[in-house]
């Protein structure tokens, strides 16, 4: 069994890159809808969720947690990780081994409020790879907009080329630094253009995944939806946004 967890629907696109990569893996997902918007949180209050969603794993006797939260890693980046039974899969750490591992020397990160004030995605881009040129910009518009399902049209458009306006426009690459923003691809494409990439951690999540987790990822398929805000809506927009996105639930 395998633990991710979000602040909402954006962890759902990790989710989704676990099951591409283990589909016979037994998941289970769980949303704090209960206290999200995470960005808008300070750091104490952060710290406080991040533990007490990670012991709420302990009763799924899960082998693995895989983070599908950015700002919940950058917190742990900045404060110490709380301790655990499992391993814990970092996922600004695989959005560095991504970086690096394509070569890019000057990226740009989009984030939540809380992530980029952390200032977590530019440390460990920097320790990881020397000389690297780290741009990081907060986009707090987005994730209310992705719960509340405005996947498409103007409104989701515009709130994109918003944010992408403070971005240099000379970037090898730019980094979802929140799993919302996946969600929201063919609109930073559409403002970007095709020469900046577009790089996804949750790819290189759940490779990570498979690699730590081998045989063990093996069972049923299963994959079990938990949320501490509104189930009906919850399980409703988890149904929605497989139909009106790219990621596969």
């Amino acid at each position: 069994m395998i633990g991710l967890f979000d602040s909402g629907l954006g962890g759902l696109t990790v989710l989704a890159r676990v099951r591409e990569r283990m589909p016979s893996a037994d998941l289970v997902f769980f949303a704090d809808q209960a206290h999200v918007p995470y960005g808008d949180r300070t750091h104490g209050e952060l710290l406080q969720l991040l533990r007490v969603n990670l012991e709420r794993f302990e009763q799924y006797e899960v082998d693995a947690i895989v983070m599908a939260c950015n700002t919940s890693c950058a917190i742990a980046e900045r404060y110490g990780w709380p301790g655990s039974r499992v391993p814990i899969l970092d996922l600004i750490e695989s959005a560095a081994m991504a970086v690096e591992r394509a070569g890019f020397a000057r990226v740009g990160v989009v984030a939540t409020a809380a992530t980029v004030g952390a200032g977590s995605y530019g440390r460990t881009l920097r320790a990881r790879i020397g000389g690297i040129d780290v741009v990081e910009v907060p986009a707090p518009a987005l994730v209310p907009l992705v719960e509340a399902g405005a996947l498409l049209g103007d409104e989701p458009r515009a709130a994109v080329a918003e944010v992408c306006a403070h971005l240099p426009l000379d970037l090898d690459a730019l980094v979802y630094g929140c799993t919302h923003y996946p969600l929201l691809d063919g609109h930073f494409r559409s403002v970007l253009g095709n020469e900046i990439a577009l790089v996804d951690p949750a790819i290189m999540q759940a490779e990570r995944a498979e690699l730590l987790l081998g045989a063990r990822a093996h069972g049923a398929g299963a994959t079990t939806y938990v949320t501490n805000g509104d189930e009906p809506l919850f399980h409703a927009n988890v149904v929605r946004m497989s139909a009106v996105s790219a990621v596969t639930l």
